[in-house]
């Protein structure tokens, strides 16, 4: 990109420039100017040109990458003779939401447990913050909300009950006015003296999203937050997601969803038998994988986020 130049920068210009003298005969018809002089029979007409680099221009300033705050190493989960994960690496960077795509099997869910701390890993790390979750869990934990795919929340206990219950785990001070007018911006107003078993699903997942966001994580991990919900209720799901994004926060989810994937995340990870197969956008993938003979196999015209998944995970069902 091209600045303009102050004064500061342009000065001395002038003083650099390279003269082109051009002679023209003393009868010709050249009106003078302030670059021309007379000498005699001749008329000499001098034309100025700047050298390239007489132009001191400012150097454009270089975008730093956003910094990383959760990052997993090498991570190993076994069940016994199976291996579930099988040396996962990535990156999640500030303010980005990445999706984690896999058939059933894949090894979404455990990754997800493993980043959690549910479940203990054979190997590898998990730092969020630059806080390793295997020697200082507490500090770790406290960097993230938590949405699993279902929950079980009290049935005796209204929904701001809940969320006052909740917010005094995570040690957070909430009055009732306060838990009302956060249940107010995701359209629970008026659901706040029911029952949590008398919400719909997608009022339940918004809920969930509420509860896991209490405390101010920096990462919000989500375990497929719009399974099971109508279009409508998803589409709200997203909006809250994006919502979190611009409030600062950087989001991990699992789905099945290629529509989900596409409308929400900035970078997509597929997986399959515990192994991360390709990472990138999702107009990345599919550009980088559109040539794939397996890819090509299974797309009907144009390449899609369907078809790069297919192509790489297997059209087989997975139970």
């Amino acid at each position: 990109m091209l600045h303009a130049l102050t004064d500061e920068h342009s000065e001395g210009v002038e003083n650099d420039l390279e003269w082109d003298v051009v002679e023209v005969p003393a009868d010709g018809n050249v009106a003078q100017s302030d670059g021309q002089e007379r000498d005699g029979k001749e008329t000499v007409a001098k034309e100025a040109r700047p050298r390239r680099s007489a132009a001191r221009r400012r150097p454009v300033p270089e975008t730093s990458p956003a910094r990383t705050v959760l990052e997993v190493r090498d991570l190993y989960v076994s069940y016994g003779p199976v291996r579930a994960v099988d040396g996962v690496t990535l990156e999640i960077r500030e303010g980005e939401i990445f999706g984690l795509l896999g058939p059933n099997g894949a090894g979404k869910t455990t990754t997800l447990s493993a980043i959690e701390g549910l479940l203990k890993p054979d190997a590898g790390s998990v730092l969020i913050e630059g806080i390793d979750l295997q020697k200082d869990p507490p500090a770790a934990k406290a960097q993230m909300g938590v949405q699993l795919q279902s929950t079980g929340f009290h049935p005796d206990l209204t929904v701001v009950e809940i969320v006052r219950l909740y917010a005094g785990l995570h040690g957070v001070d909430l009055p009732k006015s306060k838990a009302l007018d956060s249940l107010a911006e995701l359209g629970l107003a008026q659901e706040g003296s029911r029952r949590v078993n008398q919400l719909s699903g997608g009022q339940k997942q918004r809920l969930s999203l509420l509860i896991a966001t209490l405390h101010e994580p920096t990462v919000v991990l989500l375990d497929e937050p719009t399974g099971g919900l109508d279009p409508q209720a998803r589409r709200q799901l997203w909006e809250r997601i994006e919502q979190m994004r611009k409030g600062g926060r950087s989001i991990l989810l699992t789905t099945h969803s290629m529509e989900e994937a596409q409308a929400v995340c900035d970078r997509v990870a597929i997986m399959d038998h515990g192994k991360i197969l390709t990472v990138d956008s999702p107009a990345g993938l599919i550009k980088k994988h559109r040539s794939d003979p397996r890819v090509r196999a299974v797309a009907h015209g144009r390449v899609t986020l369907d078809d790069v998944f297919i192509g790489l995970t297997g059209a087989d069902i997975r139970e």
